[in-house]
Parts: C-alpha cells; sequence; structure tokens
C-alpha cells in the first residue's frame, strides 16, 4: 500500500488545546458504543446534547448514563453527530438535513469514500456535511459500554472536500477538541486504504481464526493462553455492524486479503509438502518450509517494530519481567505500589491465570535496565519474580504467550 501524508491538527507540540467556545448544542443521532461516549465526553464539558436512537431504550439508556436528554431540540442545534451504521448513514443524514436539524453535520463511520458518495447521490448537502472518524473503540457494544474518556489522546481522522464550509470544519473541530482527540486530515479513499488494513482486515482476520474454536473441546479450551486471547479479543464485536464495514470498503479489504492470500498459499504448501514427503524427500522439504516460514516470521516481525509507541512516539522494545501473583483481593494493587517504590515505570501490564490454581502470572514490560534490577528489589519483598528469558532459553524452546 502507497504511504500516505498525514496532516496532523492542533496541539502537535503534546499540549492539551484549549477549551473550545463556540460548540453548545449537538445533537447525537445513533446512541451506541460511539454516540454516546461523545455525548458523555462533550456533556461533561457543558455542551447541551440531545439524543436520538431508532430504538428509543438505547436512547433511554444514554440518557441514563449522563449523556445527554432525550428531549429534542426546537431549533437546529450547532452540531448533529451521525453515529450509525455506513449503510444507514446517507439515509440518516439526508433526513436530518431536511428537517434542518443542524448548521453542521458530521458522522463517525469507518468507512469514508461509499459514504460520501451514497450522501451525495442521496442529494444531501455536502457543504455542510464534514465525514469523521474517531480511531477508538472497544469489543463492547451498546450505550452501556460507552466510556467518556474514550477518545482522549486518540486520532480523530476527519476527511475535508472542496466543497465543505469553513463554518462546518470549524464546528467538528471543535468537537474533536472537546472530546480530546487529536484531528488528522486524510483523503476519504486515502483513509479506507489504510483502515482495511490496520483495522478492517485485522478483525475479520481475528474472526477467522475465534470461529476455529465453535467447536474445540472443553479440555483444549483449558489450554488456550494470552497469545490466543490477544488475537481473538476483537473479534467479540458486533457481526451486524461488522458485516456492514467490511461490504461497504469490500474492494480495499479485497486487496488486503489478497496480499494475505499469497503468503497463507505459500506457506500451506510448504508445510503439507512436509507432511506428505517421504522419508527420502523430507530434508528438502523441511528445509523450504523452514525458509519460508524465516521469510514470513520475519516480516511480520520487522511490521511489529513498526508500531507506534505511546503518545505515536517510535517503537520502543521493552523487557518483560514476570511476576506469580494470588488471585486474591489486592495482591495486583500491592505489586504495583511496590513496583512504583523501587522507581520503576510500567509500560504494559499484561494478566495470565493459571490452570487449576488460585494465582496467575502478571508480566510487568518495563525497560531493559529495569528489568535487571526490578525482580531482584520485588524478590527482596517476597514476590516470586523473575527477569526476561535470556536467548538460549528461547532457543530451547521457552516462550511467552
Amino acid at each position: 500500500m502507497a504511504a500516505t501524508n498525514l496532516a496532523i491538527g492542533d496541539a502537535q507540540d503534546g499540549s492539551t488545546p484549549s477549551p473550545p467556545a463556540g460548540l453548545t448544542t449537538v445533537l447525537v443521532i445513533g446512541a451506541g458504543l460511539i454516540g454516546t461516549s461523545v455525548a458523555l465526553a462533550i456533556s461533561s464539558q457543558g455542551v447541551k446534547v440531545h439524543l436520538r436512537d431508532t430504538d428509543p431504550s438505547a436512547a433511554l439508556a444514554a440518557q441514563a448514563l449522563g449523556a445527554g436528554t432525550v428531549e429534542q431540540p426546537r431549533g437546529p442545534v450547532d452540531l448533529a453527530v451521525v453515529a450509525v451504521p455506513p449503510a444507514q448513514m446517507a439515509t440518516e443524514l439526508a433526513a436530518a438535513q431536511a428537517a434542518r436539524a443542524a448548521r453542521a453535520y458530521t458522522d463517525v463511520s469507518s468507512v469514508k469514500e461509499a459514504v460520501e458518495q451514497a450522501s451525495s447521490d442521496a442529494g444531501c448537502d455536502m457543504s455542510s456535511y464534514l465525514g469523521g472518524h474517531p480511531m477508538a473503540g472497544r469489543e463492547r457494544s451498546g450505550p452501556w459500554a460507552a466510556k467518556p474518556g474514550l477518545f482522549e489522546g486518540r486520532p480523530w481522522i476527519i476527511t475535508p472536500t472542496r466543497t465543505t464550509s469553513a463554518v462546518t470544519e470549524r464546528l467538528v473541530r471543535e468537537l474533536i477538541a472537546l472530546c480530546g482527540a487529536v484531528p488528522v486530515v486524510m483523503a476519504a479513499d486515502a483513509h479506507d486504504r489504510a483502515m482495511a488494513l490496520v483495522s478492517h482486515t485485522p478483525h475479520l482476520i481475528s474472526a477467522l481464526t475465534a470461529a476455529r474454536l465453535e467447536h474445540l473441546g472443553q479440555t483444549e479450551m483449558m489450554l488456550v493462553g494470552q497469545g490466543l486471547q490477544d488475537v481473538v479479543r476483537i473479534s467479540g464485536g458486533d457481526p451486524r455492524l461488522w458485516a456492514d464495514i467490511l461490504v461497504s470498503n469490500a474492494g480495499a479489504v479485497a486487496g488486503v486479503l489478497g496480499e494475505i492470500a499469497v503468503d497463507l498459499q505459500r506457506v500451506t504448501s510448504a508445510l503439507l509438502a512436509v507432511a506428505s514427503s517421504c522419508p527420502s524427500m523430507l530434508p528438502q522439504a523441511w528445509e523450504e518450509a523452514t525458509v519460508s516460514l524465516l521469510d514470513i516470521l520475519g516480516r511480520g516481525r520487522a511490521g511489529h517494530e513498526r508500531l507506534p509507541g505511546k503518545h505515536g512516539s517510535p517503537h520502543q522494545s521493552f523487557a518483560e519481567v514476570h511476576v506469580v501473583v494470588g488471585d486474591n483481593s489486592g495482591a495486583l494493587a500491592r505489586l504495583l505500589a511496590d513496583v512504583s517504590a523501587a522507581g520503576v515505570n510500567v509500560e504494559d501490564i499484561v494478566l495470565d491465570h493459571a490452570m487449576g490454581t488460585p494465582s496467575g502470572t502478571v508480566s510487568l514490560q518495563v525497560s531493559s535496565a529495569a528489568s535487571a534490577t526490578l525482580p531482584e528489589a520485588l524478590q527482596a519483598l517476597g514476590w516470586n519474580a523473575y527477569g526476561p528469558l535470556t536467548e538460549l532459553h528461547r532457543r530451547n524452546g521457552g516462550h511467552h504467550q
């Protein structure tokens, strides 16, 4: 995929944007996870939020959470946020504009080009509409999964066109600032190509992997470790919503899947050659399969190294310190307090519960320097702590999942 130039909006220096002053009333159409999270974030900043959903119980739930009111506005609001699946966006936008519900309109769809085209075809006023997509979400859905801080520090893509009015863009940027997000300007087609790779295809791959578990026996399911849980975590999303997203971005997703299919076929053929080889041909087939696997795994590791670190900074490698922790109240809090007292900053944390015992392993990602001293400091406090695996241990089969 060709590189895409991103234009990052305000607060590039890491400072907190000043609270916007112009956005006072907002209509949120669609009280799901994203719509309700937007409503929670801006209502806490003093914006009057009106909630609307085809399912009245969803709007009432959002109201109960403090996201706004189900009482509909008597006149146009400053901004309408259309938070519905991509296939419904054009219809909802056209209806809202026909009713003169707002001065400006935006959406939160993860597909932009098809939505913009459908909206234009439906006769929508494209000058008062600016496509938006906050890069945040959860594997859970619905208003009860909403969080006011969901967008804090996250990119929020906007796709202005030549017809987008200055007033519309200003109001949408004010919404983004109120949610604590960072605006990123992209063209709609570039956005969709990027989403196919960084969001849509990974969700599909996650679902394909999770589908293999459907008929797995209970004994085998007890063997599931953190590695598989990491891969399938996002597959818990709403199937109808994700089917809509994938179909709406069909071309770009199919392109990424085609590239993956080439690699997958190569690896599959190599492994099948090993499995079906006669004894005399086995060494050659084994060597060819190893070469193919090393290529794919090496490219995968190189891609992983490109993932951004905290706050969008360049990727950093951290070491893991493993601590055995009892599955009892307060144990994790005491561990983190002891780590803090040792002057060590934890970059990330993974919990892996042990099977059949009331304990588990906490893997702490810390700097390489800290990994050399933290285990001893924790052991002195009574913790069963271990430093990173040595390279020899890794080669002999030690691995962490």
